[in-house]
């Protein structure tokens, strides 16, 4: 099994030391992932690519599985222009060339229309075209193919000559584009949970940036576990490589402050601007030089340029806004992409009922004065009371009174029920010998256990057991007792 992996345009056109050191750390990146998945997959990096590499030593059925599992990393890397699973031989003549090309492409042609691509990389006494005339003429001679078509042909059969090597290209993948993660300073991510932030956030990752996850709580323990599961669920599926920090603010208070004693019409922006005080001071802890919202001009009544000023004149910090011109259907096309439509469906939004009359053209004085009546010690006290810990770590906190969660690595009699993401489900099916398996997505999962026999044990799984736990625990605290996690033990090589 061999992918080759190429650069995203903008590394390669960096000076010689940035992009030595930008395929570098996407190297790194890689090796640190594959090895969650198999640490025989090897990682070579050379100026123009990638490779990865497999010893195809498995049973099939194991190695077209892990071949998925590879492509999934590889499509959500940042950095990543394009991949290209290939069968790599050493350079013979061009009839070598068109022999090994006819075993892997011959059946696939039948009743189709096709050309031959080449791309040839070094000296050879022939060029690109003559291997594909060569090629192309011998598979339209020798194969049940439509014919050959230039322009807009049903197959384009795509080889690549490197020096001594070549690749016939199996199938070719869109990478995620970006920069590798690690080779920009971090940040620190508000996110609410909704579409908004969690774009956001995304679109920082890709650019190739580490992005801490910050989360003011407004809404109770279920609005934090949903929050944390589409943070968890970014970070696991394009940031895994490099580890962040979730923490937690508990902002509850601070909201019954402002309801009490900021105008109406001000609670919005005076709200925001509490916020941004807060991350200041965690994104200072964390030595993080700037902060990112999910606001869009114009979106909501506080995301006006005038409340936007008034907001960010509270703070030194930099303040990034990757969506601040983006169309409200653009960011619910890119989050239903991305994987995250679904959370953020799911998801209540706390920050948009604070106010019945918000204003969109705030006067610095005014939220000034409203603010001279708001105790600021609240403010202090809820900084002061937040949760910090690594993103992989995030059901740590979910109340030592919160009933233990019986983690399984054999279901026995119980249903295993399969919460993850319905695309993660459907590239990697759960199979198990001897057990009933059910699916039931994790956004739909507490309104489905209801109506499930309360007279069966059930187990929760999820790939990492993260999210799992964090259900069964909410589950168990909801007064259910059959249900518990399914984590299975890891293969030994």
């Amino acid at each position: 099994m061999h992918f080759v992996v190429k650069f995203f345009p903008e590394i390669t056109i960096k000076s010689n030391p940035v992009r030595r050191r930008m395929s570098r750390q996407l190297a790194d990146n890689l090796r640190k992932l594959m090895r969650q998945l198999d640490d025989r997959i090897k990682v070579q990096k050379d100026w123009e690519k990638i490779d990865v590499v497999f010893d195809e030593t498995q049973a099939p059925d194991a190695v077209s599985h892990l071949s998925d599992r590879i492509e999934e990393v590889l499509a959500h890397t940042p950095g990543i222009a394009n991949f290209a699973r290939v069968q790599q031989f050493p350079l013979g003549d061009l009839d070598d060339i068109y022999q090994k090309t006819l075993a892997i492409w011959g059946p696939q042609l039948a009743g189709k229309t096709f050309c031959v691509r080449v791309k040839r990389t070094g000296k050879h006494d022939f060029q690109s075209l003559d291997v594909e005339q060569y090629v192309g003429g011998g598979l339209n001679m020798n194969t049940d193919a439509a014919g050959v078509k230039l322009k807009n042909p049903d197959i384009t059969v795509k080889l690549e000559v490197r020096h001594d090597n070549l690749n016939v290209i199996e199938e070719l993948h869109q990478g995620l584009g970006g920069f590798p993660l690690g080779t920009q300073d971090p940040v620190l991510s508000l996110v609410s949970g909704g579409f908004d932030s969690t774009v956001a956030s995304y679109l920082t990752m890709k650019r190739g940036i580490r992005t801490h996850f910050l989360f003011f709580n407004l809404g109770g323990r279920q609005h934090e576990l949903g929050v944390k599961e589409v943070a968890f669920y970014l970070w696991d599926k394009y940031g895994a490589s490099h580890r962040v920090k979730f923490i937690t603010v508990p902002f509850d208070e601070v909201v019954a402050e402002i309801l009490e004693q900021v105008d109406d019409s001000y609670m919005g922006v005076t709200l925001k601007r509490m916020m941004l005080r807060a991350a200041s001071v965690v994104a200072k802890e964390l030595d993080v030089d700037a902060v990112v919202t999910g606001e869009a001009i114009a979106q909501v009544s506080s995301q006006t340029l005038k409340n936007l000023a008034v907001i960010d004149s509270v703070t030194d910090t930099l303040v990034l806004r990757p969506l601040i011109t983006s169309d409200k259907t653009d960011i619910i096309r890119t989050a239903r992409a991305i994987g995250t439509e679904e959370f953020a469906a799911n998801m209540p939004e706390y920050c948009g009922v604070i106010s019945v009359k918000p204003t969109t053209r705030a006067k610095m004085e005014k939220v000034e004065h409203e603010e001279t009546r708001f105790d600021f010690t609240v403010l202090d006290r809820a900084i002061g009371n937040r949760v910090m810990q690594n993103i992989d770590q995030v059901m740590d906190d979910l109340g030592e009174d919160a009933p233990p969660v019986d983690i399984l690595t054999e279901p026995g009699d119980a249903t295993v029920i399969d919460i993850r993401h319905p695309t993660e489900e459907e590239i990697n099916p759960l199979e198990l010998d001897g057990a009933e398996v059910e699916v039931i997505p994790f956004y739909r999962l507490s309104t489905a256990f209801q109506k499930l026999d309360k007279d069966k044990q059930y187990l929760l799984y999820c790939a990492r057991g993260v999210m799992s736990q964090l259900h069964a625990s909410h589950l168990l605290d909801e007064g259910y007792r059959n249900v518990g996690v399914f984590r299975p033990e890891k293969p030994k090589h």
